[in-house]
């Protein structure tokens, strides 16, 4: 995408933590005018390099047509929501919500904005700051069509694809969908994985063969070289799996759909929990699965592709 095919919307953005400046970086760097805010300063800075300018308070960017929030809870999104919008008379055309929030909270928020006549669009993301380095995120978007068509090129700079599926909320429903799947696959590979090693077969060798099989995917190979090496370097908590996998079965009871496999892999993510496996990547599933197998792991030390060169570097 060129500089000439982007719209002349000035874009501000609220949270720059890992995931936020990576995001905030590329819109920055395709020549957009870019104004950020984070509640730490210091982690907005680096973004001057990318063509941005920092404000000192979220209602600073009151002014810009599009700002772009992505927060870590539902607390959070609510709170600078409400600092951006403390000035009466200076409001957004329009917001757009990355961060993993609760319906709930969006829907408070989606009000709040409607009140001030914004349109807002509820636009998760899928991936982590390396997935957003290599071009490969994804979005998912929901909320007025009309604004949607208007940002969708600002929302192409962010990742590989980005999808539309409606009004309201959907698109927070798509997220806790993607972050089910999430928890199953990865208990599956742990299982899967243990099942060969159990059997002599190399994890690295178990893994390869998967990857470069139709059952593979773009997570089952950026996964392998955790699995592999025991590397736990937090991308995604249990915690944080059993909050999504708890909203999914949550919204299952609403809408009456029954979800044996959601069920048992929830099992499995709280036993993690249970152990004290709390602040490491969820990926560390494997370890458990291992032990109640009566195998102890130790690191391939391996090299392993994680899929996640930038494109065209492959």
């Amino acid at each position: 995408m060129t500089r000439t095919d982007l719209p002349e919307l000035t874009v501000g953005w609220l949270g720059t933590g890992h995931m936020g400046a990576a995001l905030a970086a590329r819109i920055g760097r395709a020549g957009l005018d870019l104004t950020v805010w984070n509640r730490t300063r210091s982690k907005a800075e680096p973004l001057v390099d990318a063509g941005a300018k920092v404000a000192d308070e979220p209602v600073e960017l009151a002014d810009r047509d599009v700002v772009f929030t992505m927060v870590t809870s539902s607390a959070d999104l609510e709170q600078v929501v409400e600092r951006l919008l403390s000035d009466p008379d200076r409001a957004p055309r329009i917001l757009v919500d990355c961060s993993t929030v609760s319906t709930e909270a969006s829907a408070r928020v989606r009000a709040v904005a409607e009140e001030r006549g914004i349109a807002f669009l509820a636009s998760p993301v899928s991936g982590n700051g390396k997935v957003v380095s290599a071009g490969k995120l994804s979005l998912v978007s929901s909320g007025p069509r009309e604004a949607y068509d208007q940002v969708e090129p600002i929302l192409n700079l962010l990742g590989r694809h980005v999808t539309y599926v409606g009004d309201g909320e959907k698109a927070r429903l798509v997220k806790i969908c993607h972050n089910i799947m999430l928890g199953v696959v990865a208990q599956n590979m742990a299982e899967i994985v243990v099942l060969a090693e159990k059997g002599g077969v190399p994890r690295a060798a178990m893994l390869d063969f998967l990857n470069n099989s139709v059952m593979g995917s773009m997570f089952t190979q950026y996964k392998s070289p955790a699995y592999v090496n025991l590397d736990f370097t937090p991308t995604f908590t249990p915690v944080l799996l059993r909050k999504d996998l708890d909203l999914g079965l949550r919204a299952a009871d609403e809408l009456g759909v029954p979800m044996p496999v959601t069920s048992a892999a929830r099992e499995t993510v709280q036993a993690a929990i249970a152990q004290g496996r709390t602040t490491e990547d969820f990926a560390v599933l494997l370890v458990l699965q291992a032990r109640n197998s009566g195998l102890e792991l130790v690191s391939e030390d391996v090299e392993v592709d994680d899929g996640l060169a930038p494109l065209g570097e492959h």
